[in-house]
């Protein structure tokens, strides 16, 4: 899973037509679907008759409850909303090695059961454009006012070993390569939601793959008696104890283990943007690309669970280089779990997060206040305020939030999300949101007979707090913002989708984005942003 990059020089922007690098992205994106969309169904034929076992997929960035369909009961939303561990979906599901003959079958290839390895892969293709709207200014960050469109397309390889046979003692060893190309509208500035979770805006990163994840996870189980989970990369043991401790440590992406919600956290089948997938507010530890270094400890019970981990944070706000200094740059995450149901006879989960982050980092107060005063302009010849002159080591940036999710029938489920941060200091590994709600529901094609095809729907107000808005206001830049100027609204997001399960592991989608305010300036917009994606597992 990607996430913006630092803070390098803002790279060329571009309109239409295409630049070469975009126009290479998106004739690889379209010669990919193309092969797939033909060449599979003829491949399909081929093979033997007999049924082949779905694959379970990872949560982030594949879909792991449709492969907890494939898996399990009839029902579209039969899979657990409520995780048993880290980073796994689980409980109540069919026993190991029970399909249905009509289930759907969810991978290109088979994924044999209860081995002591595991290898798959995914690839998500995002083409997507913008209209033009109203715009009687502009700054360096700005979301452009100009019609564009941009292509994007990431690929991981999934790998896992398994010791041994072990359920109580299980251990997991995991090792992922991951890469990424195209750019996201606007070079993935102007927005605080912005709309394509899987670009990276940095063109120095380069196309070459990268270890996205290496992990050791391991189980201490305090109880013979067990409950299934779907085995998967993220741990590939049928069961595990009903009551457990499990650890993990490594490199990682903070959204595989906390603020998981089963509507509202897939960007490769569900929805695309940042604030509705993620907690807006939550300025996570992580590197440019989403990920980082260190460990978590979770215990899980029956009904609950807490998790708490320690992780690096980057050197610069949103950089791709970690600081290795514990002692005074880390991100502290804590989480509670409670699977509790409010409607009888259907899934319910509710989560409240908390963390911590320590780095050097700015506060937006002093960089306004030594700006108005002319010290700045004194000292460094500034015409603007600049957070990046009031940093201090081990400052500290705190915030929490709130993540429900809820079954109403067979096929709706409903989810929303609270966040809220100090403020004060600059936003620094995510995106620049100080409060957020969100709001969403989707909606399974059982009934038009599409059991895995899904409609969804999320709106999301995000905001930032006054000092923030005062930089901004004259002129200053974060990461992600600065339009030269700010008339302040909230940034009021409307996200829909269609995702059509073509076949086996083939996934189409169709997604409209409104976002009102773009970037809290309500002197521009209101901006639409319309997607294609294919998204194949293999």
């Amino acid at each position: 899973m990607l996430r913006p990059p630092g803070r390098p020089a803002n790279p060329p922007r571009t309109t239409f037509p295409y630049t070469g690098a975009a126009r290479a992205v998106l004739a690889r994106a379209t010669i990919l679907a193309t092969v797939l969309a033909t060449a599979m169904p003829l491949a399909s034929a081929a093979q033997q008759s007999d049924h082949v076992p779905a694959a379970p997929q990872p949560k982030l960035p594949p879909s792991t409850e449709l492969t907890q369909l494939a898996q399990s009961a009839p029902s579209p939303l039969a899979e657990d909303s409520q995780r048993g561990g880290i980073g796994k979906k689980s409980t109540d599901m069919s026993p190991v090695g029970h399909e249905p003959n009509d289930a759907p079958i969810v991978s290109m290839f088979p994924h044999p059961e209860n081995q002591l390895w595991w290898i798959s892969g995914q690839a998500n293709i995002i083409f997507q454009g913008d209209l033009p709207f109203h715009s009687p200014y502009q700054g360096t960050n700005s979301f452009i006012p100009r019609g564009e469109y941009k292509a994007s397309m990431v690929g991981t390889l999934y790998t896992a070993l398994r010791p041994n046979h072990s359920i109580r003692y299980n251990t997991d060893v995991i090792f992922d390569l991951e890469a990424a190309e195209g750019r996201g509208l606007s070079e993935a500035f102007g927005l605080a939601g912005f709309t394509n979770l899987d670009v990276v805006r940095n063109p120095n990163l380069g196309k070459p793959p990268y270890i996205a994840r290496y992990q050791i996870h391991q189980v201490f189980g305090f109880t013979n008696k067990t409950t299934s989970q779907q085995p998967g990369f993220f741990a590939l043991a049928p069961s595990v104890p009903l009551r457990r401790l499990e650890f993990r440590a490594g490199k990682l992406t903070l959204p595989d283990f906390f603020d998981i919600n089963g509507p509202g956290s897939d960007s490769h089948l569900q929805f695309m943007n940042w604030t509705v997938d993620n907690n807006g507010a939550w300025d996570y530890a992580a590197d440019t690309r989403g990920y980082t270094v260190g460990g978590l400890a979770e215990y899980d019970d029956r009904a609950w669970s807490i998790r708490y981990g320690l992780f690096a944070m980057p050197v610069v706000a949103n950089g791709i280089d970690l600081d290795w200094a514990f002692s005074r740059a880390h991100g502290q995450n804590a989480e509670f779990e409670l699977r509790h149901s409010l409607v009888k006879e259907r899934k319910g989960v509710t989560r409240v997060l908390f963390y911590a982050n320590r780095a050097h980092m700015g506060t937006y107060r002093e960089a306004v206040q030594d700006f108005l005063d002319g010290s700045d302009t004194a000292k460094f010849g500034v015409t603007v305020p600049a957070i990046t002159l009031h940093e201090h080591f081990s400052a500290l940036k705190y915030g929490l939030g709130y993540n429900t999710e809820q079954e109403i029938t067979e096929n709706l489920r409903v989810f929303g999300r609270f966040g809220w941060n100090e403020g004060q200091h600059e936003s620094f590994a995510y995106t620049e949101v100080d409060q957020t709600v969100e709001l969403g529901a989707d909606y399974a094609g059982t009934r038009w007979h599409r059991p895995v095809d899904k409609v969804g729907l999320a709106f999301v107000s995000n905001a930032i707090k006054r000092d923030h808005q005062n930089y901004l206001k004259l002129g200053g830049l974060g990461f992600l913002l600065g339009d030269g100027n700010l008339n302040y609204g909230r940034e009021n997001i409307v996200e829909s989708y269609y995702a059509w399960h073509f076949w086996r592991g083939l996934f189409y989608s169709l997604d409209v984005q409104h976002i009102a305010d773009p970037g809290y300036n309500r002197d521009r917009g209101p901006a639409w942003v319309g997607s294609v994606r294919a998204h194949v597992d293999f």
